[in-house]
């Protein structure tokens, strides 16, 4: 759900050059950098739906305000090279709502002109009250995306979340969705999510987690573990304010560990490698960005020690 607010690009081109040349390994080492495609480039990191063993790409796509571009013809072209880069780099859930205005129509725009790539997991949401109204909003959603169904619904925010599961979970006894689940976001509602968690049968749970954010940890995100629902992580990037924190700041020497190039990949890393995180939906209006964002679905992932030295070094900045 976060949308994209980061440094220029030539900023962090700037400082990726830096990074390497402290490395003392830019002839030496083969680097991935995004938008340059490596022979030995890493596979993507897939990480495991717990209600049925299906492995999906730790990195996605969020929509939030970056698609809500109505019919403005530059701005769609630009959203279109965005899902290029995205599905070229190895991309896989693109998660939407009702909410985000035309955002879903853009969507549908998009995977038509891309000739609807494979390995795609389509993931919207519910944004209404009534169940009548409900499945009329969730049928507008699946001919806006020019779906058959969707691989996940979800409880936008928690709203009539009874009456609209019972919904889903009518759809998915009769295989008109895959996975069905709950969210929230900005850390609201986090009591009412895990009073949910714990009684509601889902598949998926999205809410807040990233460097800053960290309150999941405490419950929600071994609650998930426990009940074995994947976890997605909405605001990836605190809404664009990680970025503004690390304005002009050069990555530490030792983020190379997990094969962290840029800021983005750091934030991103930091949240997937949680082992109860499934998916982080960073949102952008830009290709170059993406490509970023994909570079975090690649490499190595940070273990705990790292993980820790990682958010000490980001709350020193």
């Amino acid at each position: 759900m976060s949308h994209d607010n980061r440094v220029p690009a030539s900023i962090q081109v700037a400082d990726r050059r830096r990074f390497l040349r402290q490395l003392g390994v830019l002839c030496a080492t083969p680097v991935w950098v995004p938008g340059l495609a490596l022979a030995s480039e890493p596979a993507v990191i897939l990480k495991t739906i717990p209600a049925s063993g299906e492995r999906i790409p730790a990195v996605g796509m969020g929509t939030w305000i970056t698609f809500d571009v109505g019919d403005d013809p530059q701005r769609r072209a630009a959203r279109l090279e965005v899902l290029r880069t995205f599905f070229a780099q190895g991309g896989g859930m693109i998660d939407a709502s009702p909410m985000y205005g035309s955002a879903e129509e853009v969507i549908g725009w998009c995977l038509d002109r891309l000739g609807r790539p494979a390995g795609g997991f389509a993931a919207t949401k519910v944004w209404t009250v009534g169940r009548a109204e409900g499945r009329r909003q969730m049928e507008d959603s699946r001919r806006l995306w020019g779906l058959p169904r969707f691989d996940l619904l979800q409880v936008h925010n928690l709203l009539d979340w009874e009456a609209q599961l019972e919904s889903l979970r009518a759809m998915k006894a009769e295989g008109r969705v895959r996975y069905i689940g709950v969210t929230t976001s900005h850390g609201r509602r986090h009591e009412e999510l895990e009073r949910i968690m714990g009684r509601a049968p889902l598949d998926f749970v999205q809410f807040t987690y990233n460097l800053v954010d960290r309150e999941a940890e405490r419950r929600l995100l071994p609650l998930a573990a426990e009940r074995g629902m994947a976890v997605i992580a909405n605001r990836p990037f605190q809404g664009g304010a990680l970025f503004r924190r690390a304005w002009n700041r050069p990555l530490p020497v030792w983020a190379w560990e997990s094969d962290c190039s840029n800021w983005a990949q750091y934030f991103l890393k930091f949240v997937v490698s949680h082992p109860a995180v499934t998916c982080a939906i960073p949102a952008t209006s830009r290709a170059d960005h993406m490509a970023e964002n994909m570079g975090a679905a690649r490499g190595r992932l940070p273990d705990d020690a790292l993980r820790q030295r990682m958010a000490e070094h980001f709350a020193s900045l």
